[in-house]
């Protein structure tokens, strides 16, 4: 793990001193949206998706190309431009050799919480008492902001924004969201510590 003292207390001067304090600054500062960055890229890439043409034969969509082959008698060829009728009645399009994403490719490739993905289990639960945002937000920058300048703190009111801006624009708003989920989780994280002051 990078020693962020490390960077800032670099024994350098003029232009390449600066350098390195302005990227332990940044380090400090971004650390958790960085790490879900991060944690975000390691994601599996999106599945190829799979239909079957009304008059026989398997297509395939290269997610991350949008080309489609089709698949007949042990034969694939790529799919030929136009407009081509599935075995449940949609439509998939092909302009230029690529797929126009229909309905069903998009929902195929939304990404879906895991059930590894702890922040989703929490969406829908009902907030009883104190939203878990706000809650993080308090425990990080401390009552009346004593704590304000917590490497930890603008990051927890970035997440407080967010579960309010979903929280608004939910059906259920006295239920836990996304941000909610992604708070509760980021209070056992020891970046997120206790305001002591």
């Amino acid at each position: 793990m990078l020693n962020y003292r490390s960077v800032t207390d670099k024994a350098c001067t003029g232009a390449a001193g600066k350098e390195y304090q302005l990227m332990g600054t940044i380090l400090k500062k971004f650390r958790f949206p960085l790490l879900l960055t991060f944690l975000l890229s390691l994601a599996p890439a999106l599945a190829q998706w799979t239909s079957r043409l009304e008059n026989g034969g398997d297509i395939v969509v290269d997610p991350s190309t949008n080309r489609a082959t089709v698949t007949r008698n042990g034969v694939t060829t790529p799919l030929w431009d136009g407009v081509h009728r599935l075995e449940d009645g949609t439509v998939l399009t092909v302009r230029s050799g690529q797929v126009v994403p229909n309905e069903g490719i998009l929902r195929a490739r939304k990404p879906q919480p895991t059930v590894t993905d702890q922040a989703a289990i929490w969406v829908g639960t009902p907030i009883i008492g104190v939203a878990p945002c706000e809650q993080l937000v308090e425990r990080v920058c401390g009552v009346n902001k004593r704590c304000n300048d917590a490497p930890a703190c603008a990051p927890a009111r970035q997440l407080l924004e967010m579960e309010r801006e979903e929280r608004s624009k939910s059906d259920h708003p006295g239920n836990m969201t996304y941000s909610s989920g992604q708070c509760k989780e980021a209070a056992k994280d020891e970046f997120f510590s206790e305001c002591l002051q």
